[in-house]
Order: structure tokens, then C-alpha cells, then sequence
């Protein structure tokens, strides 16, 4: 068996991020000749390449590329076991859910209100991030859960308990023909002209093929939405936070999401069973969203 430092696994993975042994030595703050030997000396051991070297630079292999996704994993749990360690000298601390920002918003608050009327547990602490975000926060030990929503997002070792399963929404500028719709199709608005879909970045940064503008964030893409730039197909529950010129209208036939909450496999902490335990007071409000979102 081969043991790993988690030392050498750093050092691999900045000269795997920036592709430059100088640069890499710059960000960790070392010199670059021990660090050059720390990785030739990992590939030994290894009994790979990892890198390919030549006059143009330096480049990943395919081994390099599975030890990166394998590294950054390991890392961020060494890193969640470190966070969790310390966080459990305070067992009165609230726990920390995470949650993309504007999605489920109303489910959010419907489960805070329920969080509330838990005894002797501490209100959630919320913490707002972007689209994909919310597995990279749990593997790190940064959030303690978290609402995400299957199948789109990444649920790779995490237990979950589903929520509510809702329909899906287009969001148009209200000026737009189909605004007017009392509900569409998925090819109705596959190829829109001038309106094409908003596309979001992949696990590994890069983006899918398409006409769309890429974004990032969720007010970037509402701009976007307002000004006649793209559409998005969305959760019902998620267009509470569509502006005034944007309009939302059911797609009959896009697939159902399901919010879940999310927490590192293992049994749930006190907290989390505390949360669990709150989230059974929402069983009604997938369909009070679906009989609001087709009513509007």
C-alpha cells in the first residue's frame, strides 16, 4: 500500500491548477527546485507520469488527472474532518445549512419557520452560495447541509431526505410572445429566436457548447433575463426571486426536481436530526407552489 502525505497531495495539485512549476511555487510559498523533486519523487513512488514536460510547458497526463479529482477530494475531507473536529467542542453552535441563493426560497423560509419551533436547538445558520456550490461547502466541512436538488446536482457520497418534488418554470422577459402562454413545451423553447438558453459551468469550470451567454451568478442571469438575452427553465419554487420583468410559465413536460436536504454519509448529528425532524411540516408545499405558479 501506498501512503500519500497530504503535504506532497498540495503540492501536486497547485502545479496541476496552474500548469507551471513556478508559479505553483509561488502560490505555496516555496522554493521551486524541492518542489520539482517533491513531485518527481511522488511519481516514483507512484510508479507513473503525471505530468508531461517539454518546451511549451507542462500538461496533465491521464494519471495526473485522476490523482487531481482523487486529491482535491481527499484534501477537502482532510480539511471537513479538521473543521468538524473543532466545531464539536461546541455542541450549542447552530448548524450551518447551505443553499443557492434565490433557489427555494420559500421552501427556505417555510423550513426556518419549523426550525423555530424546535426545542432546545439553535436556529440554522444560512449560508448563501451560487449555482453547484453546495457539495464543495458539505465535502469541506464548511456547511453542515444543505437544500439541493436532484438530479441536477452533485449528491455523490452524501445521505439525503427528499422535501417536496415540483415542476419546473421557464423564465422570459415579460415582453417576449410566449410570456403570454398559459404553459409550454420543452420544444417550444429549445430554439427560441434570440433567446437562447443561459448556460452554467460545469463541475470543472468549463461550460457546455451552445449560443447562450455564460454566467455565473444568479443576478447576472436575472439581468440577463430582464434585458432579452436568455431564458432558463427553473424549479417552480425557485422563481420567487424573478424581478418584475421577467415572467414565469410551467413547462408541462420538463422532468420534476425534487429539493433534498444533504448531509455527509454517516447518521445525522443531533442538529441534523433536528432539521430532519422540522422538514416534515412541509409535505403540502410542492403543491401550493404548483397551484400558485399555474394560477399566475
Amino acid at each position: 500500500m501506498i501512503d500519500l502525505e497530504t503535504r506532497e497531495l498540495r503540492y501536486f495539485v497547485a502545479v496541476a491548477e496552474q500548469l507551471h512549476f513556478g508559479r505553483a511555487a509561488l502560490q505555496l510559498g516555496i522554493a521551486q527546485p524541492p518542489l520539482s523533486r517533491a513531485i518527481s519523487q511522488l511519481e516514483r513512488r507512484l510508479g507513473v507520469r503525471l505530468f508531461d514536460r517539454d518546451r511549451r510547458g507542462v500538461a496533465l497526463t491521464d494519471a495526473g488527472r485522476v490523482l487531481l479529482r482523487e486529491a482535491r477530494t481527499a484534501l477537502e475531507a482532510v480539511s471537513a474532518a479538521a473543521q468538524r473536529t473543532q466545531r464539536a467542542q461546541n455542541p450549542g453552535r447552530p448548524l450551518v445549512l447551505a443553499s443557492k441563493a434565490g433557489a427555494s426560497h420559500a421552501l427556505l423560509q417555510r423550513l426556518l419557520e419549523a426550525c423555530a419551533h424546535e426545542v432546545g436547538t439553535a436556529p440554522p445558520e444560512v449560508l448563501l452560495c451560487e449555482v453547484g456550490e453546495q457539495a464543495g461547502l458539505l465535502r469541506s466541512g464548511r456547511a453542515d447541509a444543505a437544500l439541493m436538488h436532484r438530479p441536477v446536482d452533485d449528491l455523490t457520497g452524501f445521505n439525503i431526505q427528499p422535501l417536496v418534488t415540483e415542476g419546473q418554470v421557464v423564465i422570459l422577459p415579460a415582453g417576449h410572445p410566449l410570456a403570454s402562454r398559459q404553459h409550454l413545451l420543452l420544444a417550444d423553447i429549445a430554439e427560441v429566436p434570440g433567446l437562447p438558453m443561459a448556460r452554467w459551468p460545469r463541475l470543472d469550470g468549463s461550460y457546455p457548447d451552445g449560443p447562450g451567454p455564460e454566467v455565473h451568478t444568479q443576478s447576472q442571469l436575472a439581468q440577463l433575463v430582464a434585458l432579452g438575452k436568455t431564458l432558463l427553465v427553473i424549479p417552480a419554487s425557485s422563481g420567487a426571486w424573478q424581478w418584475t420583468e421577467h415572467v414565469a410559465v410551467p413547462v408541462i413536460d420538463a422532468p420534476e426536481i425534487t429539493t433534498v436536504i444533504a448531509w455527509p454519509a454517516g447518521p445525522p448529528s443531533p442538529a441534523i436530526a433536528s432539521l430532519l425532524h422540522a422538514s416534515h411540516a412541509l409535505h403540502n408545499f410542492a403543491e401550493e407552489t404548483m397551484r400558485s405558479s399555474n394560477s399566475s
